[in-house]
Protein backbone atom coordinates (compact mmCIF):
# COMPACT_ATOMS: atom_id res chain seq x y z
CA UNK A 1 0.00 0.00 0.00
CA UNK A 2 1.36 3.40 -0.94
CA UNK A 3 1.30 6.34 1.49
CA UNK A 4 -1.18 8.15 -0.77
CA UNK A 5 -3.54 5.20 -0.85
CA UNK A 6 -3.22 4.71 2.93
CA UNK A 7 -4.28 8.31 3.44
CA UNK A 8 -7.09 8.02 0.90
CA UNK A 9 -8.64 5.01 2.65
CA UNK A 10 -8.14 6.03 6.29
CA UNK A 11 -9.29 9.62 5.71
CA UNK A 12 -12.74 8.18 4.97
CA UNK A 13 -13.09 6.70 8.45
CA UNK A 14 -14.38 9.89 10.06
CA UNK A 15 -17.40 9.92 7.74
CA UNK A 16 -18.29 6.22 8.08
CA UNK A 17 -21.51 5.03 9.70
CA UNK A 18 -21.07 1.49 11.03
CA UNK A 19 -23.23 -0.95 12.97
CA UNK A 20 -21.71 -3.45 15.39
CA UNK A 21 -24.03 -6.36 16.12
CA UNK A 22 -23.32 -8.92 18.79
CA UNK A 23 -22.46 -9.83 22.34
CA UNK A 24 -21.03 -6.96 24.35
CA UNK A 25 -19.43 -7.77 27.67
CA UNK A 26 -17.66 -5.93 30.44
CA UNK A 27 -13.94 -6.63 30.71
CA UNK A 28 -13.14 -5.97 34.37
CA UNK A 29 -9.49 -6.08 35.40
CA UNK A 30 -8.58 -6.55 39.08
CA UNK A 31 -4.98 -5.48 39.71
CA UNK A 32 -3.60 -7.37 42.69
CA UNK A 33 -0.52 -6.32 44.65
CA UNK A 34 1.18 -9.59 45.72
CA UNK A 35 3.18 -7.73 48.38
CA UNK A 36 -0.11 -7.01 50.18
CA UNK A 37 -1.22 -10.66 50.33
CA UNK A 38 -2.78 -11.54 53.67
CA UNK A 39 -4.24 -14.62 55.32
CA UNK A 40 -7.91 -14.68 56.21
CA UNK A 41 -8.45 -15.07 59.95
CA UNK A 42 -11.80 -16.77 59.32
CA UNK A 43 -10.75 -19.31 56.67
CA UNK A 44 -6.96 -19.43 56.73
CA UNK A 45 -6.96 -18.89 52.96
CA UNK A 46 -4.84 -16.29 51.14
CA UNK A 47 -6.42 -12.85 50.65
CA UNK A 48 -5.50 -11.08 47.40
CA UNK A 49 -5.76 -7.34 47.87
CA UNK A 50 -7.01 -5.50 44.79
CA UNK A 51 -5.33 -2.09 44.51
CA UNK A 52 -6.94 -0.97 41.23
CA UNK A 53 -10.05 -1.88 39.25
CA UNK A 54 -10.42 -0.89 35.61
CA UNK A 55 -13.18 -1.77 33.20
CA UNK A 56 -13.71 -1.50 29.46
CA UNK A 57 -16.09 -2.93 26.85
CA UNK A 58 -15.12 -6.46 25.81
CA UNK A 59 -16.15 -9.16 23.28
CA UNK A 60 -18.03 -7.14 20.62
CA UNK A 61 -16.94 -4.16 22.69
CA UNK A 62 -13.32 -4.92 21.78
CA UNK A 63 -14.22 -4.42 18.13
CA UNK A 64 -15.92 -1.19 19.16
CA UNK A 65 -12.80 -0.02 21.01
CA UNK A 66 -10.78 -0.57 17.83
CA UNK A 67 -13.31 1.23 15.61
CA UNK A 68 -13.17 4.20 17.98
CA UNK A 69 -9.36 4.11 17.94
CA UNK A 70 -9.54 4.32 14.12
CA UNK A 71 -11.67 7.47 14.40
CA UNK A 72 -14.82 6.04 12.81
CA UNK A 73 -17.40 8.81 12.80
CA UNK A 74 -20.61 7.05 13.88
CA UNK A 75 -20.96 3.61 15.45
CA UNK A 76 -24.23 1.99 16.50
CA UNK A 77 -23.78 -0.93 18.93
CA UNK A 78 -26.67 -3.36 18.50
CA UNK A 79 -26.91 -5.56 21.57
CA UNK A 80 -27.89 -5.58 25.22
CA UNK A 81 -26.69 -5.55 28.80
CA UNK A 82 -28.37 -6.33 32.09
CA UNK A 83 -29.98 -3.86 34.45
CA UNK A 84 -27.25 -4.51 37.01
CA UNK A 85 -24.02 -2.95 38.27
CA UNK A 86 -21.94 -4.45 35.49
CA UNK A 87 -24.49 -3.20 32.97
CA UNK A 88 -24.23 0.30 34.45
CA UNK A 89 -20.43 0.20 34.04
CA UNK A 90 -20.66 -1.15 30.49
CA UNK A 91 -23.29 1.37 29.41
CA UNK A 92 -21.31 4.24 30.93
CA UNK A 93 -18.12 3.09 29.20
CA UNK A 94 -19.88 2.83 25.83
CA UNK A 95 -21.52 6.24 26.23
CA UNK A 96 -18.15 7.87 26.88
CA UNK A 97 -16.61 6.64 23.62
CA UNK A 98 -16.36 9.06 20.68
CA UNK A 99 -18.85 8.54 17.88
CA UNK A 100 -20.85 5.86 19.72
CA UNK A 101 -24.64 6.14 19.61
CA UNK A 102 -26.65 3.96 21.97
CA UNK A 103 -30.04 4.22 20.26
CA UNK A 104 -29.97 0.45 19.61
CA UNK A 105 -28.18 -0.80 22.74
CA UNK A 106 -30.75 -2.22 25.11
CA UNK A 107 -30.63 -2.36 28.91
CA UNK A 108 -32.91 -5.07 30.26
CA UNK A 109 -33.73 -6.81 33.55
CA UNK A 110 -34.26 -10.00 31.53
CA UNK A 111 -30.51 -10.60 31.13
CA UNK A 112 -27.44 -10.38 33.29
CA UNK A 113 -24.49 -8.47 31.90
CA UNK A 114 -21.96 -10.74 30.20
CA UNK A 115 -18.73 -10.13 32.18
CA UNK A 116 -15.13 -11.30 31.99
CA UNK A 117 -13.46 -10.60 35.34
CA UNK A 118 -9.68 -10.86 34.98
CA UNK A 119 -7.51 -10.89 38.14
CA UNK A 120 -3.94 -9.74 37.43
CA UNK A 121 -0.90 -10.07 39.68
CA UNK A 122 1.12 -6.89 39.27
CA UNK A 123 4.82 -7.58 39.78
CA UNK A 124 7.24 -4.61 39.59
CA UNK A 125 9.00 -4.29 36.21
CA UNK A 126 7.25 -7.39 34.85
CA UNK A 127 4.24 -7.97 32.59
CA UNK A 128 0.98 -8.60 34.49
CA UNK A 129 0.35 -12.23 35.43
CA UNK A 130 -3.26 -13.22 34.66
CA UNK A 131 -4.93 -15.59 37.10
CA UNK A 132 -7.99 -17.76 36.44
CA UNK A 133 -10.78 -15.66 34.93
CA UNK A 134 -14.20 -15.30 36.56
CA UNK A 135 -17.00 -15.19 33.97
CA UNK A 136 -20.67 -14.20 34.24
CA UNK A 137 -22.86 -15.39 31.36
CA UNK A 138 -26.46 -16.08 30.40
CA UNK A 139 -27.29 -19.77 30.21
CA UNK A 140 -30.94 -19.60 29.15
CA UNK A 141 -32.26 -18.61 25.67
CA UNK A 142 -32.58 -14.90 24.95
CA UNK A 143 -36.21 -13.86 25.63
CA UNK A 144 -38.30 -13.39 22.49
CA UNK A 145 -39.25 -9.86 23.47
CA UNK A 146 -35.59 -8.85 23.58
CA UNK A 147 -34.84 -10.58 20.28
CA UNK A 148 -37.74 -8.58 18.86
CA UNK A 149 -36.06 -5.34 19.94
CA UNK A 150 -32.82 -6.40 18.24
CA UNK A 151 -34.82 -7.23 15.11
CA UNK A 152 -36.35 -3.74 15.12
CA UNK A 153 -32.92 -2.16 15.56
CA UNK A 154 -31.43 -4.01 12.60
CA UNK A 155 -34.43 -3.19 10.46
CA UNK A 156 -34.05 0.51 11.30
CA UNK A 157 -30.33 0.50 10.47
CA UNK A 158 -30.49 -1.60 7.30
CA UNK A 159 -30.40 1.32 4.86
CA UNK A 160 -28.47 3.75 7.03
CA UNK A 161 -25.01 2.26 7.51
CA UNK A 162 -21.88 1.87 5.39
CA UNK A 163 -20.74 -1.38 6.99
CA UNK A 164 -21.59 -3.95 9.66
CA UNK A 165 -19.42 -6.03 11.98
CA UNK A 166 -20.93 -9.07 13.71
CA UNK A 167 -19.44 -10.70 16.81
CA UNK A 168 -21.26 -13.83 18.02
CA UNK A 169 -19.36 -14.50 21.25
CA UNK A 170 -21.60 -16.83 23.28
CA UNK A 171 -20.76 -20.50 23.82
CA UNK A 172 -24.35 -21.75 23.84
CA UNK A 173 -26.49 -21.03 20.76
CA UNK A 174 -29.58 -18.82 21.21
CA UNK A 175 -28.31 -17.26 24.48
CA UNK A 176 -26.86 -14.11 22.90
CA UNK A 177 -27.78 -11.42 20.40
CA UNK A 178 -27.36 -13.36 17.13
CA UNK A 179 -30.17 -15.92 17.34
CA UNK A 180 -31.82 -17.88 14.54
CA UNK A 181 -34.42 -15.12 14.22
CA UNK A 182 -31.71 -12.48 13.77
CA UNK A 183 -29.41 -14.43 11.41
CA UNK A 184 -31.45 -13.89 8.21
CA UNK A 185 -31.43 -10.11 8.73
CA UNK A 186 -27.63 -10.08 8.48
CA UNK A 187 -27.92 -11.14 4.85
CA UNK A 188 -30.44 -8.43 3.99
CA UNK A 189 -28.18 -5.39 4.01
CA UNK A 190 -27.79 -3.84 0.54
CA UNK A 191 -25.28 -5.79 -1.52
CA UNK A 192 -23.58 -5.17 -4.83
CA UNK A 193 -20.73 -2.90 -5.80
CA UNK A 194 -20.74 -0.67 -3.90
CA UNK A 195 -22.72 -2.37 -1.16
CA UNK A 196 -22.74 -2.68 2.60
CA UNK A 197 -20.02 -5.07 3.76
CA UNK A 198 -21.16 -7.34 6.59
CA UNK A 199 -18.22 -9.06 8.29
CA UNK A 200 -19.20 -11.89 10.63
CA UNK A 201 -17.19 -13.76 13.27
CA UNK A 202 -18.63 -16.49 15.51
CA UNK A 203 -16.70 -18.39 18.13
CA UNK A 204 -18.86 -21.48 17.49
CA UNK A 205 -18.12 -21.33 13.76
CA UNK A 206 -20.01 -19.74 10.88
CA UNK A 207 -21.89 -22.78 9.60
CA UNK A 208 -25.51 -21.82 9.06
CA UNK A 209 -24.79 -18.11 8.58
CA UNK A 210 -26.33 -16.31 5.61
CA UNK A 211 -24.25 -15.02 2.70
CA UNK A 212 -22.08 -12.44 4.42
CA UNK A 213 -18.32 -11.93 4.52
CA UNK A 214 -16.82 -14.66 6.68
CA UNK A 215 -13.92 -13.90 9.02
CA UNK A 216 -12.53 -16.86 10.99
CA UNK A 217 -9.32 -18.35 12.31
CA UNK A 218 -7.59 -21.31 10.71
CA UNK A 219 -9.12 -23.91 13.05
CA UNK A 220 -12.63 -22.56 12.46
CA UNK A 221 -12.01 -22.52 8.74
CA UNK A 222 -10.79 -26.13 8.73
CA UNK A 223 -13.88 -27.21 10.67
CA UNK A 224 -16.16 -25.32 8.29
CA UNK A 225 -14.76 -26.99 5.18
CA UNK A 226 -14.56 -30.40 6.87
CA UNK A 227 -10.79 -30.77 6.98
CA UNK A 228 -8.93 -32.32 9.89
CA UNK A 229 -5.49 -31.16 10.95
CA UNK A 230 -3.48 -28.14 9.96
CA UNK A 231 -4.04 -26.69 6.50
CA UNK A 232 -1.14 -25.84 4.23
CA UNK A 233 -1.16 -22.31 2.85
CA UNK A 234 -1.81 -23.54 -0.68
CA UNK A 235 -4.70 -25.75 0.43
CA UNK A 236 -6.16 -22.89 2.45
CA UNK A 237 -5.94 -20.56 -0.56
CA UNK A 238 -7.79 -23.02 -2.79
CA UNK A 239 -10.47 -23.72 -0.19
CA UNK A 240 -10.98 -20.03 0.63
CA UNK A 241 -11.31 -19.19 -3.05
CA UNK A 242 -13.88 -21.95 -3.56
CA UNK A 243 -15.88 -20.79 -0.54
CA UNK A 244 -15.81 -17.15 -1.67
CA UNK A 245 -16.99 -18.16 -5.15
CA UNK A 246 -19.81 -20.34 -3.83
CA UNK A 247 -21.06 -17.66 -1.43
CA UNK A 248 -20.32 -14.68 -3.70
CA UNK A 249 -18.80 -12.94 -0.69
CA UNK A 250 -15.27 -12.30 0.53
CA UNK A 251 -13.64 -14.74 2.96
CA UNK A 252 -10.89 -13.93 5.46
CA UNK A 253 -8.83 -16.43 7.46
CA UNK A 254 -6.48 -15.39 10.26
CA UNK A 255 -3.57 -17.79 10.53
CA UNK A 256 -1.79 -16.58 13.71
CA UNK A 257 1.94 -16.48 12.92
CA UNK A 258 1.05 -17.27 9.30
CA UNK A 259 -0.60 -13.88 8.73
CA UNK A 260 -3.99 -13.31 7.08
CA UNK A 261 -5.50 -14.90 3.98
CA UNK A 262 -8.31 -13.37 1.95
CA UNK A 263 -10.31 -14.49 -1.07
CA UNK A 264 -12.88 -12.74 -3.26
CA UNK A 265 -15.68 -14.17 -5.43
CA UNK A 266 -13.86 -13.14 -8.63
CA UNK A 267 -11.04 -15.58 -7.90
CA UNK A 268 -8.63 -13.06 -6.34
CA UNK A 269 -6.65 -14.52 -3.44
CA UNK A 270 -4.27 -12.54 -1.25
CA UNK A 271 -2.00 -13.58 1.61
CA UNK A 272 -0.11 -11.15 3.83
CA UNK A 273 2.49 -12.59 6.26
CA UNK A 274 2.47 -11.38 9.85
CA UNK A 275 4.86 -8.66 10.99
CA UNK A 276 8.00 -9.71 12.94
CA UNK A 277 7.63 -9.82 16.71
CA UNK A 278 9.07 -6.83 18.56
CA UNK A 279 9.08 -8.24 22.09
CA UNK A 280 6.73 -10.10 24.43
CA UNK A 281 3.17 -10.49 23.16
CA UNK A 282 -0.40 -11.04 24.38
CA UNK A 283 -2.70 -12.28 21.61
CA UNK A 284 -5.98 -11.40 23.38
CA UNK A 285 -8.00 -9.07 21.17
CA UNK A 286 -5.95 -9.57 18.02
CA UNK A 287 -8.81 -11.19 16.11
CA UNK A 288 -11.21 -8.43 17.11
CA UNK A 289 -8.79 -5.79 15.87
CA UNK A 290 -8.74 -7.64 12.54
CA UNK A 291 -12.55 -7.59 12.36
CA UNK A 292 -12.67 -3.86 13.13
CA UNK A 293 -10.07 -2.97 10.55
CA UNK A 294 -11.53 -5.18 7.83
CA UNK A 295 -14.95 -3.61 8.39
CA UNK A 296 -13.69 -0.02 8.33
CA UNK A 297 -11.36 -0.59 5.39
CA UNK A 298 -13.92 -2.35 3.20
CA UNK A 299 -16.58 0.25 4.04
CA UNK A 300 -14.05 2.93 3.01
CA UNK A 301 -13.47 1.28 -0.36
CA UNK A 302 -10.22 -0.61 0.28
CA UNK A 303 -9.31 -3.49 -1.99
CA UNK A 304 -9.00 -7.05 -0.75
CA UNK A 305 -5.24 -6.77 -0.28
CA UNK A 306 -5.37 -3.27 1.21
CA UNK A 307 -7.90 -4.35 3.82
CA UNK A 308 -5.72 -7.33 4.78
CA UNK A 309 -2.60 -5.16 5.04
CA UNK A 310 -4.36 -2.72 7.35
CA UNK A 311 -5.86 -5.47 9.53
CA UNK A 312 -2.58 -7.36 9.70
CA UNK A 313 -0.68 -4.29 10.89
CA UNK A 314 -3.37 -3.50 13.45
CA UNK A 315 -3.15 -7.01 14.90
CA UNK A 316 0.61 -6.64 15.24
CA UNK A 317 0.16 -3.39 17.16
CA UNK A 318 -2.42 -4.97 19.47
CA UNK A 319 -0.52 -8.13 20.43
CA UNK A 320 2.37 -6.05 21.75
CA UNK A 321 0.10 -4.40 24.36
CA UNK A 322 0.36 -6.44 27.56
CA UNK A 323 -2.14 -6.73 30.41
CA UNK A 324 -5.04 -5.29 28.45
CA UNK A 325 -7.15 -5.94 25.38
CA UNK A 326 -5.49 -3.42 23.12
CA UNK A 327 -6.37 -1.22 20.17
CA UNK A 328 -4.55 0.21 17.16
CA UNK A 329 -4.90 3.78 15.93
CA UNK A 330 -4.42 4.96 12.35
CA UNK A 331 -1.13 6.58 13.40
CA UNK A 332 0.15 3.33 14.95
CA UNK A 333 -0.85 1.33 11.87
CA UNK A 334 0.81 3.85 9.58
CA UNK A 335 4.02 3.72 11.58
CA UNK A 336 4.20 -0.06 11.21
CA UNK A 337 2.89 -0.36 7.67
CA UNK A 338 4.74 2.60 6.15
CA UNK A 339 7.99 2.93 8.16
Amino acid sequence: MTPARFTEVTSCYASLRLALVGDFCLDRYLEIDPVRTETSIETGLPVHNVVRVRSQPGAAGTILNNLCALGVGTIWPVGFCGDDGEGFELHRALAAMPGVRLDHFHRTPLRRTFTYCKPLLMHPNQPPQELSRLDSKNWEPTPAVLTGEIWKSLSALRLNVDGVAVMDQVDIPETGVVTTRILPLLGEFPMGDPGTPVIADCRRGLRGYPRVTFKMNAAEFAALIGTEGELSLETAKQAASALAESMQRKVFVTMAAGGILGAAPNGEVEHVPCHPLRGEIDIVGAGDSVTANLTAALAAGATLRESIELANAAASVVIHQLGTTGTASVAQIRELLLP
